[in-house]
């Protein structure tokens, strides 16, 4: 995903922003960057993807979702419709 695309698109927060929180507060849980906007608070369809975010961060890397980011709202949409994920992100990767 590019700087600007929506990780938490209820609340439209973007990646660029996400990454700026983490390097600023440096969140020990995850569950903080819900004070960045209120990022993960909505439908919760961003959750695992901020987990992951924060591993990454946790891990000296720079934070980045893989894909663009039409597949990642299109992913949205199925979730929303079906309650499910057709490709989950694994929170923490092998790094």
């Amino acid at each position: 995903m590019q700087r600007d695309d929506h990780v938490c698109l209820c609340f439209r927060v973007s990646l660029g922003k996400v990454r700026a929180y983490l390097a600023r507060e440096d969140p020990k849980v995850a569950s903080l960057i819900s004070e960045c906007l209120g990022a993960g608070t909505g439908c919760g369809w961003c959750v695992p993807y901020l987990k992951h975010l924060h591993h990454q961060h946790t891990q000296g890397q720079t934070p980045d979702i893989p894909g663009s980011a039409d597949d990642y709202e299109h992913g949205r949409t199925r979730f929303k419709a079906t309650g499910s994920r057709d490709h989950p992100i694994d929170p923490e990767p092998n790094t």
